[in-house]
């Protein structure tokens, strides 16, 4: 049985290619601030929208009188207002995932930093 030790020096590690560029960076910058809030922008934005979903969704689920078309609008609305849901939590863990594997910081993807010259 091997140790740790052992095994991390058979699969060794991953460094970020951006770290030998020789650039400084400028990690609270106006256009990295910027991006970063676009994207945080668009996750609440989905968010509210897929809640207005869900209520107009229930209302006409409540209102159907039990026709079986209004029901089955209601019903399609409420499920693909959870896959939009579903598709946005998961593009968020998707980045925060291949940030961590690729750069070794989870937020490198979702908080970006801008390198430039000089500092």
């Amino acid at each position: 049985m091997k140790l740790l030790a052992e095994v991390s020096d058979i699969v060794g590690s991953i460094e970020s290619p951006l770290s030998n560029t020789g650039y400084g960076s400028i990690q609270s910058g106006a256009v990295g601030m910027f991006i970063t809030n676009i994207i945080r922008l668009v996750f609440v934005a989905a968010g509210v929208y897929a809640l207005i979903n869900f209520i107009v969704a229930g209302f006409k689920y409540m209102t159907a009188a039990g026709d079986s078309k209004k029901l089955s609008e209601a019903w399609s609305k409420i499920w693909q207002s959870l896959l939009g849901l579903v598709i946005i939590v998961g593009s968020f863990a998707i980045a925060s995932l291949f940030g961590y594997l690729l750069f070794g910081d989870a937020g490198f993807i979702l908080n970006p930093t801008i390198y430039g010259p000089g500092e």
